[in-house]
């Protein structure tokens, strides 16, 4: 199973899409300054995530996500229309 979550920096007020199979795992090393697209706005805190059965079908969420290029379209995301 893989997720596709939304991580939110307080202190850069920056919203991050991503995916994993270990979610618990993937936050500790973006909180931990292991990730270079990350490291900068530290700490995150997961906003919302979505399951699913592989992990193509996880990259394709992340993209179409990341397509969209809007911090409104992700914050309804986390509103619960996902």
């Amino acid at each position: 199973m893989y997720f596709v979550y939304l991580l939110y920096s307080e202190k850069c007020d920056r919203y991050y899409t991503g995916y994993a199979a270990d979610i618990n795992t993937r936050l500790t090393r973006h909180n931990n300054g292991f990730v270079t697209a990350t490291k900068n706005c530290r700490p995150y805190r997961i906003m919302a995530s979505k399951s699913f059965a592989t992990e193509t079908e996880a990259r394709i969420e992340e993209a179409r996500i990341k397509k969209q290029k809007s911090r409104k379209y992700i914050e309804w995301l986390i509103q619960g229309n996902w």
